[in-house]
Protein backbone atom coordinates (compact mmCIF):
# COMPACT_ATOMS: atom_id res chain seq x y z
CA UNK A 1 0.00 0.00 0.00
CA UNK A 2 1.13 3.54 -0.66
CA UNK A 3 2.25 5.54 2.34
CA UNK A 4 -0.15 7.88 4.13
CA UNK A 5 -3.46 6.19 3.25
CA UNK A 6 -6.42 8.38 4.23
CA UNK A 7 -9.16 6.15 5.65
CA UNK A 8 -12.03 8.59 6.03
CA UNK A 9 -15.22 7.03 4.55
CA UNK A 10 -16.04 8.21 1.05
CA UNK A 11 -19.35 8.73 -0.71
CA UNK A 12 -20.24 6.99 -3.93
CA UNK A 13 -19.71 6.88 -7.63
CA UNK A 14 -20.35 5.12 -10.83
CA UNK A 15 -19.14 1.69 -11.77
CA UNK A 16 -16.39 2.25 -14.28
CA UNK A 17 -15.24 -0.94 -15.86
CA UNK A 18 -12.33 -1.22 -18.23
CA UNK A 19 -13.47 -2.97 -21.36
CA UNK A 20 -12.00 -4.37 -24.52
CA UNK A 21 -13.61 -1.70 -26.68
CA UNK A 22 -12.57 1.63 -28.01
CA UNK A 23 -13.98 3.61 -25.16
CA UNK A 24 -12.98 5.15 -21.90
CA UNK A 25 -14.10 4.29 -18.41
CA UNK A 26 -15.14 7.85 -17.78
CA UNK A 27 -18.05 9.54 -16.14
CA UNK A 28 -20.97 9.67 -18.61
CA UNK A 29 -21.92 13.16 -19.70
CA UNK A 30 -25.62 12.52 -19.26
CA UNK A 31 -27.50 10.39 -16.71
CA UNK A 32 -29.02 6.96 -16.71
CA UNK A 33 -30.05 7.09 -13.10
CA UNK A 34 -33.69 6.37 -12.48
CA UNK A 35 -35.06 9.04 -10.11
CA UNK A 36 -36.74 6.35 -8.03
CA UNK A 37 -33.42 4.54 -7.66
CA UNK A 38 -31.43 7.38 -6.12
CA UNK A 39 -32.34 6.16 -2.66
CA UNK A 40 -32.58 2.34 -2.45
CA UNK A 41 -35.77 0.96 -0.99
CA UNK A 42 -35.57 0.02 2.67
CA UNK A 43 -36.99 -3.46 2.67
CA UNK A 44 -37.13 -5.48 5.84
CA UNK A 45 -36.51 -9.16 6.29
CA UNK A 46 -40.13 -10.22 5.88
CA UNK A 47 -39.77 -11.22 2.23
CA UNK A 48 -38.23 -9.83 -0.91
CA UNK A 49 -40.59 -11.92 -3.00
CA UNK A 50 -43.88 -10.79 -4.54
CA UNK A 51 -47.26 -12.20 -3.69
CA UNK A 52 -48.75 -14.87 -5.92
CA UNK A 53 -50.96 -12.37 -7.74
CA UNK A 54 -47.89 -10.39 -8.86
CA UNK A 55 -47.69 -12.35 -12.08
CA UNK A 56 -46.18 -11.39 -15.42
CA UNK A 57 -47.66 -11.78 -18.88
CA UNK A 58 -45.72 -13.70 -21.51
CA UNK A 59 -44.94 -11.47 -24.50
CA UNK A 60 -45.33 -14.22 -27.08
CA UNK A 61 -48.65 -13.35 -28.73
CA UNK A 62 -49.52 -16.99 -29.35
CA UNK A 63 -49.13 -17.65 -25.61
CA UNK A 64 -50.01 -14.50 -23.63
CA UNK A 65 -50.28 -16.70 -20.55
CA UNK A 66 -49.39 -15.58 -17.05
CA UNK A 67 -45.97 -16.22 -15.52
CA UNK A 68 -45.88 -16.83 -11.78
CA UNK A 69 -42.39 -15.78 -10.58
CA UNK A 70 -42.86 -17.79 -7.39
CA UNK A 71 -42.51 -21.11 -9.16
CA UNK A 72 -41.76 -20.36 -12.82
CA UNK A 73 -38.57 -19.21 -14.49
CA UNK A 74 -38.76 -16.34 -16.94
CA UNK A 75 -36.57 -14.50 -19.44
CA UNK A 76 -36.36 -10.76 -20.16
CA UNK A 77 -34.95 -9.19 -23.32
CA UNK A 78 -34.74 -5.73 -24.84
CA UNK A 79 -34.45 -4.81 -28.52
CA UNK A 80 -33.86 -1.52 -30.28
CA UNK A 81 -37.11 -0.79 -32.11
CA UNK A 82 -37.02 1.44 -35.21
CA UNK A 83 -38.21 5.00 -34.68
CA UNK A 84 -40.14 5.23 -37.95
CA UNK A 85 -43.13 3.10 -38.95
CA UNK A 86 -42.92 1.38 -35.56
CA UNK A 87 -46.71 0.99 -35.18
CA UNK A 88 -46.98 -0.88 -38.48
CA UNK A 89 -43.98 -2.99 -37.54
CA UNK A 90 -45.37 -3.96 -34.13
CA UNK A 91 -48.73 -5.05 -35.57
CA UNK A 92 -47.00 -7.70 -37.65
CA UNK A 93 -44.73 -8.97 -34.88
CA UNK A 94 -45.05 -12.36 -33.21
CA UNK A 95 -43.84 -10.75 -29.97
CA UNK A 96 -45.79 -8.14 -28.00
CA UNK A 97 -42.91 -5.67 -27.66
CA UNK A 98 -43.30 -2.73 -25.29
CA UNK A 99 -42.67 0.80 -26.51
CA UNK A 100 -39.15 0.50 -25.06
CA UNK A 101 -38.54 -2.74 -26.98
CA UNK A 102 -38.80 -4.98 -23.92
CA UNK A 103 -40.34 -8.44 -23.74
CA UNK A 104 -40.80 -11.12 -21.07
CA UNK A 105 -41.27 -14.83 -21.71
CA UNK A 106 -41.82 -18.16 -20.07
CA UNK A 107 -38.50 -19.96 -20.32
CA UNK A 108 -40.03 -22.49 -22.75
CA UNK A 109 -41.61 -19.76 -24.90
CA UNK A 110 -38.28 -17.93 -25.15
CA UNK A 111 -36.59 -21.11 -26.35
CA UNK A 112 -39.23 -21.44 -29.08
CA UNK A 113 -38.88 -17.78 -30.10
CA UNK A 114 -35.09 -17.97 -30.32
CA UNK A 115 -35.12 -21.31 -32.14
CA UNK A 116 -37.56 -19.90 -34.71
CA UNK A 117 -35.51 -16.72 -35.15
CA UNK A 118 -32.42 -18.80 -35.88
CA UNK A 119 -34.13 -21.33 -38.15
CA UNK A 120 -32.65 -21.52 -41.65
CA UNK A 121 -35.90 -22.77 -43.13
CA UNK A 122 -38.51 -20.29 -41.98
CA UNK A 123 -41.33 -22.35 -43.50
CA UNK A 124 -40.71 -24.98 -40.84
CA UNK A 125 -40.26 -22.50 -37.97
CA UNK A 126 -42.80 -22.92 -35.15
CA UNK A 127 -43.20 -19.15 -34.81
CA UNK A 128 -43.42 -17.01 -37.94
CA UNK A 129 -41.47 -13.77 -37.77
CA UNK A 130 -40.38 -11.19 -40.30
CA UNK A 131 -36.72 -10.84 -41.22
CA UNK A 132 -36.60 -7.62 -39.20
CA UNK A 133 -38.09 -9.15 -36.06
CA UNK A 134 -35.79 -12.15 -36.30
CA UNK A 135 -32.82 -9.78 -36.42
CA UNK A 136 -34.04 -7.98 -33.29
CA UNK A 137 -34.58 -11.25 -31.42
CA UNK A 138 -31.14 -12.59 -32.29
CA UNK A 139 -29.45 -9.36 -31.22
CA UNK A 140 -31.48 -9.21 -28.00
CA UNK A 141 -30.59 -12.83 -27.20
CA UNK A 142 -26.95 -11.84 -26.66
CA UNK A 143 -27.92 -9.96 -23.50
CA UNK A 144 -31.01 -11.92 -22.43
CA UNK A 145 -31.55 -11.88 -18.67
CA UNK A 146 -32.70 -15.07 -16.96
CA UNK A 147 -34.61 -15.26 -13.70
CA UNK A 148 -34.94 -18.36 -11.57
CA UNK A 149 -38.21 -18.89 -9.75
CA UNK A 150 -38.27 -17.54 -6.22
CA UNK A 151 -38.59 -21.10 -4.92
CA UNK A 152 -35.33 -21.98 -6.68
CA UNK A 153 -33.67 -18.80 -5.39
CA UNK A 154 -34.51 -19.78 -1.81
CA UNK A 155 -33.17 -23.27 -2.38
CA UNK A 156 -29.88 -21.99 -3.81
CA UNK A 157 -29.61 -19.35 -1.08
CA UNK A 158 -29.62 -22.19 1.47
CA UNK A 159 -26.79 -23.86 -0.43
CA UNK A 160 -24.82 -20.58 -0.55
CA UNK A 161 -25.30 -19.97 3.18
CA UNK A 162 -24.05 -23.49 3.92
CA UNK A 163 -20.97 -22.93 1.75
CA UNK A 164 -20.24 -19.60 3.45
CA UNK A 165 -20.52 -21.18 6.90
CA UNK A 166 -18.13 -23.95 5.93
CA UNK A 167 -15.51 -21.74 4.27
CA UNK A 168 -12.31 -20.70 6.00
CA UNK A 169 -11.36 -17.99 3.49
CA UNK A 170 -14.37 -16.70 1.56
CA UNK A 171 -13.85 -13.88 -0.94
CA UNK A 172 -16.29 -11.92 -3.08
CA UNK A 173 -15.82 -10.73 -6.66
CA UNK A 174 -18.25 -7.97 -7.64
CA UNK A 175 -19.36 -6.22 -10.82
CA UNK A 176 -21.87 -3.65 -12.03
CA UNK A 177 -24.87 -5.85 -11.22
CA UNK A 178 -24.65 -5.15 -7.49
CA UNK A 179 -24.97 -1.40 -8.10
CA UNK A 180 -27.89 -1.29 -10.55
CA UNK A 181 -30.47 -1.04 -7.75
CA UNK A 182 -28.61 2.06 -6.55
CA UNK A 183 -29.33 3.68 -9.92
CA UNK A 184 -26.10 2.93 -11.78
CA UNK A 185 -26.49 1.49 -15.26
CA UNK A 186 -24.53 -1.64 -16.09
CA UNK A 187 -22.53 -2.35 -19.24
CA UNK A 188 -23.72 -5.69 -20.57
CA UNK A 189 -27.27 -5.98 -19.26
CA UNK A 190 -30.23 -5.87 -21.64
CA UNK A 191 -30.19 -2.07 -21.31
CA UNK A 192 -26.48 -1.67 -20.67
CA UNK A 193 -24.07 0.81 -22.24
CA UNK A 194 -22.21 -1.63 -24.49
CA UNK A 195 -25.45 -3.46 -25.29
CA UNK A 196 -27.07 -0.32 -26.66
CA UNK A 197 -24.02 0.47 -28.77
CA UNK A 198 -24.11 -3.01 -30.32
CA UNK A 199 -27.86 -2.73 -30.89
CA UNK A 200 -27.59 0.39 -33.06
CA UNK A 201 -26.47 -1.43 -36.19
CA UNK A 202 -29.37 -3.90 -36.03
CA UNK A 203 -31.89 -1.13 -35.33
CA UNK A 204 -30.59 0.85 -38.32
CA UNK A 205 -31.01 -2.17 -40.59
CA UNK A 206 -34.58 -2.73 -39.41
CA UNK A 207 -35.42 0.96 -39.89
CA UNK A 208 -33.99 0.90 -43.42
CA UNK A 209 -36.06 -2.14 -44.36
CA UNK A 210 -39.23 -0.52 -43.00
CA UNK A 211 -38.97 2.59 -45.18
CA UNK A 212 -41.91 2.88 -47.57
CA UNK A 213 -39.52 2.90 -50.54
CA UNK A 214 -37.30 0.15 -49.24
CA UNK A 215 -38.41 -2.14 -52.07
CA UNK A 216 -37.89 -5.87 -51.86
CA UNK A 217 -36.47 -6.93 -48.48
CA UNK A 218 -32.87 -7.99 -48.78
CA UNK A 219 -31.66 -11.46 -47.93
CA UNK A 220 -30.62 -12.17 -44.36
CA UNK A 221 -26.89 -12.14 -43.74
CA UNK A 222 -24.83 -13.81 -41.02
CA UNK A 223 -25.55 -13.36 -37.71
CA UNK A 224 -24.68 4.70 -27.79
CA UNK A 225 -27.34 5.86 -27.10
CA UNK A 226 -26.31 8.82 -24.97
CA UNK A 227 -25.50 7.72 -21.46
CA UNK A 228 -27.34 9.57 -18.90
CA UNK A 229 -25.20 11.23 -16.32
CA UNK A 230 -24.89 9.64 -12.90
CA UNK A 231 -25.19 11.85 -9.79
CA UNK A 232 -22.48 9.97 -7.93
CA UNK A 233 -22.71 12.01 -4.76
CA UNK A 234 -26.38 11.04 -4.34
CA UNK A 235 -25.98 7.29 -4.74
CA UNK A 236 -26.03 5.01 -1.72
CA UNK A 237 -25.00 1.38 -1.05
CA UNK A 238 -27.50 -1.31 -1.98
CA UNK A 239 -28.65 -4.19 0.19
CA UNK A 240 -25.87 -6.31 -1.30
CA UNK A 241 -23.18 -3.74 -0.49
CA UNK A 242 -24.33 -3.57 3.11
CA UNK A 243 -24.70 -7.34 3.40
CA UNK A 244 -21.09 -7.84 2.33
CA UNK A 245 -19.91 -5.29 4.89
CA UNK A 246 -21.91 -7.14 7.56
CA UNK A 247 -20.49 -10.52 6.53
CA UNK A 248 -17.00 -9.05 6.81
CA UNK A 249 -17.85 -7.78 10.29
CA UNK A 250 -19.15 -11.27 11.25
CA UNK A 251 -15.93 -12.84 9.89
CA UNK A 252 -17.77 -14.89 7.26
CA UNK A 253 -15.98 -12.89 4.57
CA UNK A 254 -12.26 -12.11 4.30
CA UNK A 255 -11.86 -9.88 1.24
CA UNK A 256 -13.83 -8.07 -1.47
CA UNK A 257 -12.42 -7.78 -4.99
CA UNK A 258 -14.36 -5.32 -7.11
CA UNK A 259 -14.36 -4.22 -10.73
CA UNK A 260 -16.55 -1.27 -9.79
CA UNK A 261 -15.26 2.28 -9.52
CA UNK A 262 -18.37 3.65 -7.82
CA UNK A 263 -17.00 3.77 -4.27
CA UNK A 264 -20.10 2.12 -2.79
CA UNK A 265 -18.09 -0.67 -1.14
CA UNK A 266 -15.97 1.90 0.66
CA UNK A 267 -19.01 3.94 1.66
CA UNK A 268 -20.72 0.82 3.05
CA UNK A 269 -17.91 0.51 5.58
CA UNK A 270 -15.49 -1.99 4.08
CA UNK A 271 -11.96 -0.97 5.18
CA UNK A 272 -9.31 -0.39 2.48
CA UNK A 273 -7.28 -3.38 3.72
CA UNK A 274 -10.24 -5.68 2.98
CA UNK A 275 -11.01 -4.20 -0.42
CA UNK A 276 -9.26 -4.41 -3.80
CA UNK A 277 -10.81 -1.96 -6.27
CA UNK A 278 -9.15 -3.25 -9.42
CA UNK A 279 -10.42 -0.52 -11.74
CA UNK A 280 -10.06 2.39 -9.37
CA UNK A 281 -12.44 4.67 -7.51
CA UNK A 282 -13.83 7.94 -8.80
CA UNK A 283 -13.53 9.49 -5.34
CA UNK A 284 -9.88 8.55 -4.89
CA UNK A 285 -6.93 10.61 -6.06
CA UNK A 286 -3.25 9.79 -5.66
CA UNK A 287 -0.14 11.96 -5.56
CA UNK A 288 2.14 11.38 -8.55
CA UNK A 289 5.21 12.02 -6.38
CA UNK A 290 4.75 10.56 -2.90
CA UNK A 291 1.82 8.21 -3.55
CA UNK A 292 -0.36 9.64 -0.77
CA UNK A 293 -4.01 8.66 -1.32
CA UNK A 294 -6.96 10.97 -0.72
CA UNK A 295 -10.55 9.76 -0.43
CA UNK A 296 -12.75 12.71 -1.32
CA UNK A 297 -16.48 13.42 -0.83
CA UNK A 298 -16.71 14.48 -4.48
CA UNK A 299 -16.04 13.08 -7.95
CA UNK A 300 -12.35 13.77 -8.61
CA UNK A 301 -11.90 13.16 -12.36
CA UNK A 302 -11.39 16.13 -14.67
CA UNK A 303 -13.42 15.12 -17.71
CA UNK A 304 -12.76 18.48 -19.39
CA UNK A 305 -9.05 17.75 -19.72
CA UNK A 306 -9.71 14.23 -20.99
CA UNK A 307 -12.21 15.49 -23.53
CA UNK A 308 -9.55 17.85 -24.91
CA UNK A 309 -7.24 14.92 -25.70
CA UNK A 310 -10.10 12.70 -26.86
CA UNK A 311 -11.31 15.24 -29.43
CA UNK A 312 -7.78 15.82 -30.71
CA UNK A 313 -7.37 12.08 -31.19
CA UNK A 314 -10.77 11.45 -32.80
CA UNK A 315 -11.26 14.68 -34.76
CA UNK A 316 -7.77 16.09 -35.20
CA UNK A 317 -8.91 19.40 -33.72
CA UNK A 318 -10.82 20.77 -30.73
CA UNK A 319 -12.31 24.03 -29.50
CA UNK A 320 -11.59 23.08 -25.90
CA UNK A 321 -8.85 25.07 -24.20
CA UNK A 322 -6.27 22.73 -22.73
CA UNK A 323 -6.10 23.07 -18.91
CA UNK A 324 -2.61 24.06 -17.72
CA UNK A 325 -2.29 21.02 -15.45
CA UNK A 326 -3.45 18.48 -18.09
CA UNK A 327 -1.02 15.78 -19.13
CA UNK A 328 -1.83 13.10 -21.68
CA UNK A 329 -1.41 9.53 -20.45
CA UNK A 330 0.88 7.49 -22.70
CA UNK A 331 -1.33 4.41 -22.26
CA UNK A 332 -4.98 5.49 -22.42
CA UNK A 333 -4.48 8.82 -24.20
CA UNK A 334 -6.56 10.74 -21.66
CA UNK A 335 -5.59 12.88 -18.67
CA UNK A 336 -5.56 11.47 -15.14
CA UNK A 337 -4.60 14.73 -13.44
CA UNK A 338 -7.31 16.29 -11.27
CA UNK A 339 -6.08 19.94 -11.00
CA UNK A 340 -5.26 19.61 -7.28
CA UNK A 341 -1.88 19.24 -5.57
CA UNK A 342 -0.66 17.04 -2.74
CA UNK A 343 -1.24 18.47 0.72
CA UNK A 344 1.68 16.67 2.33
CA UNK A 345 4.50 18.85 3.69
CA UNK A 346 7.38 19.38 1.25
CA UNK A 347 5.64 17.53 -1.58
CA UNK A 348 3.11 19.57 -3.61
CA UNK A 349 3.06 16.89 -6.32
CA UNK A 350 0.21 16.74 -8.80
CA UNK A 351 -2.77 14.56 -7.90
CA UNK A 352 -4.20 12.06 -10.37
CA UNK A 353 -7.38 10.00 -10.42
CA UNK A 354 -7.24 6.24 -9.82
CA UNK A 355 -9.55 5.11 -12.63
CA UNK A 356 -8.26 2.40 -14.95
CA UNK A 357 -9.21 3.35 -18.50
CA UNK A 358 -8.99 1.11 -21.55
CA UNK A 359 -5.29 0.31 -22.18
CA UNK A 360 -4.24 1.40 -18.67
CA UNK A 361 -2.42 -1.12 -16.50
CA UNK A 362 -3.94 -2.24 -13.22
CA UNK A 363 -2.23 -0.91 -10.11
CA UNK A 364 0.33 -3.58 -9.20
CA UNK A 365 -0.15 -3.53 -5.42
CA UNK A 366 -3.92 -3.75 -5.68
CA UNK A 367 -3.76 -6.63 -8.15
CA UNK A 368 -1.14 -8.42 -6.01
CA UNK A 369 -3.37 -8.18 -2.92
CA UNK A 370 -6.35 -9.45 -4.89
CA UNK A 371 -4.32 -12.40 -6.21
CA UNK A 372 -3.08 -13.21 -2.71
CA UNK A 373 -6.63 -13.54 -1.36
CA UNK A 374 -7.85 -15.29 -4.51
CA UNK A 375 -5.22 -18.01 -4.06
CA UNK A 376 -6.11 -18.46 -0.37
CA UNK A 377 -9.83 -18.70 -1.09
CA UNK A 378 -11.76 -21.93 -0.60
CA UNK A 379 -14.97 -20.18 -1.68
CA UNK A 380 -15.52 -17.35 -4.18
CA UNK A 381 -18.83 -15.53 -4.55
CA UNK A 382 -19.14 -13.77 -7.90
CA UNK A 383 -21.94 -11.22 -7.75
CA UNK A 384 -23.36 -9.12 -10.59
CA UNK A 385 -20.75 -9.67 -13.29
CA UNK A 386 -20.43 -11.63 -16.53
CA UNK A 387 -16.68 -11.92 -15.85
CA UNK A 388 -15.46 -10.97 -19.32
CA UNK A 389 -12.72 -8.47 -18.43
CA UNK A 390 -9.21 -9.80 -17.94
CA UNK A 391 -7.08 -10.06 -15.89
CA UNK A 392 -9.80 -9.41 -13.30
CA UNK A 393 -11.96 -12.41 -14.17
CA UNK A 394 -8.99 -14.79 -13.93
CA UNK A 395 -9.05 -14.32 -10.15
CA UNK A 396 -12.21 -16.40 -9.64
CA UNK A 397 -10.36 -19.58 -10.70
CA UNK A 398 -7.27 -19.13 -8.53
CA UNK A 399 -8.74 -20.63 -5.35
CA UNK A 400 -7.69 -23.78 -3.53
CA UNK A 401 -8.89 -27.13 -4.85
CA UNK A 402 -11.60 -28.19 -5.00
CA UNK A 403 -12.73 -24.91 -6.53
CA UNK A 404 -16.00 -23.73 -4.97
CA UNK A 405 -17.59 -20.99 -7.03
CA UNK A 406 -20.95 -19.25 -6.53
CA UNK A 407 -22.28 -17.03 -9.33
CA UNK A 408 -25.28 -14.71 -8.95
CA UNK A 409 -26.03 -12.87 -12.17
CA UNK A 410 -28.98 -12.48 -14.54
CA UNK A 411 -26.93 -13.32 -17.61
CA UNK A 412 -24.98 -16.43 -18.48
CA UNK A 413 -21.22 -16.40 -18.01
CA UNK A 414 -18.30 -18.44 -19.29
CA UNK A 415 -17.75 -19.81 -15.77
CA UNK A 416 -21.23 -21.25 -15.12
CA UNK A 417 -20.30 -24.90 -15.54
CA UNK A 418 -17.75 -24.62 -12.71
CA UNK A 419 -20.61 -24.03 -10.26
CA UNK A 420 -22.19 -27.39 -11.04
CA UNK A 421 -19.10 -29.57 -10.65
CA UNK A 422 -19.35 -32.25 -7.98
CA UNK A 423 -17.11 -33.70 -5.33
CA UNK A 424 -16.25 -37.38 -5.30
CA UNK A 425 -19.19 -38.00 -3.03
CA UNK A 426 -21.54 -36.43 -5.58
CA UNK A 427 -22.21 -33.20 -3.72
CA UNK A 428 -22.31 -30.04 -5.84
CA UNK A 429 -19.29 -27.84 -5.18
CA UNK A 430 -20.80 -24.43 -5.89
CA UNK A 431 -24.07 -22.71 -6.74
CA UNK A 432 -25.52 -20.80 -9.70
CA UNK A 433 -28.41 -18.37 -9.35
CA UNK A 434 -30.00 -16.40 -12.18
CA UNK A 435 -31.52 -13.37 -10.51
CA UNK A 436 -30.99 -10.09 -8.68
CA UNK A 437 -28.17 -9.90 -6.16
CA UNK A 438 -30.27 -8.05 -3.58
CA UNK A 439 -33.00 -10.72 -3.61
CA UNK A 440 -30.48 -13.53 -3.23
CA UNK A 441 -28.48 -11.80 -0.49
CA UNK A 442 -31.63 -11.13 1.54
CA UNK A 443 -32.31 -14.85 1.63
CA UNK A 444 -28.67 -15.66 2.44
CA UNK A 445 -28.59 -13.17 5.32
CA UNK A 446 -31.71 -14.77 6.83
CA UNK A 447 -29.74 -17.99 7.14
CA UNK A 448 -26.48 -16.51 8.39
CA UNK A 449 -27.94 -14.28 11.12
CA UNK A 450 -30.43 -14.93 13.89
CA UNK A 451 -33.90 -13.52 13.36
CA UNK A 452 -33.38 -10.97 16.14
CA UNK A 453 -29.98 -9.83 14.87
CA UNK A 454 -31.23 -9.59 11.29
CA UNK A 455 -34.25 -7.49 12.30
CA UNK A 456 -32.03 -5.17 14.31
CA UNK A 457 -29.48 -4.78 11.50
CA UNK A 458 -32.10 -4.17 8.81
CA UNK A 459 -34.01 -1.72 11.00
CA UNK A 460 -30.83 0.36 11.29
CA UNK A 461 -30.79 1.04 7.55
CA UNK A 462 -32.09 4.59 8.00
CA UNK A 463 -29.36 5.31 10.53
CA UNK A 464 -26.75 4.11 8.06
CA UNK A 465 -28.30 6.25 5.35
CA UNK A 466 -27.93 9.33 7.55
CA UNK A 467 -24.33 8.35 8.20
CA UNK A 468 -23.70 8.07 4.45
CA UNK A 469 -25.28 11.49 3.95
CA UNK A 470 -22.91 13.03 6.46
CA UNK A 471 -19.77 11.81 4.70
Amino acid sequence: MAAGLDTSPLPLMERLESDGRKGKARRPQTSKVCPKAKRPRLQGSSSAFPAEDNSLTCSLKSCSGLINPLNEKHVEIQAGLPENNVARFLLKCAVEWTGAGEATFHESCWKDVLKSARARNQKKAAIKMSLEERALVKEASKTAEFHDSFEDVRKEAARIASLVRGASHCIVFTGAGISTSAGIGDYRGKGGKWTEMDREAVTAMVAENLKPDAGTPREESADETADSGVPYEQLRPTYTHEALAKLLELDFLKHVISQNGDGLHHLSGIPPENLSELHGNVFLEICENCGHRYYRPFYVLDDHASLYFEELSDLGTTTIIKPKFAKQCELCGLSHRTSRKCEQRDCKGRLKDSIINFRDNLEEEILATAEQHAKLADLCLSLGTTMQVTPACDLVEMGRAPLRLVIVNRQRTGFDELCYRKERGGQQLGARVFGDCDSVMREVMKLLMTDADLRTWESQRWDRMRLYDSQ
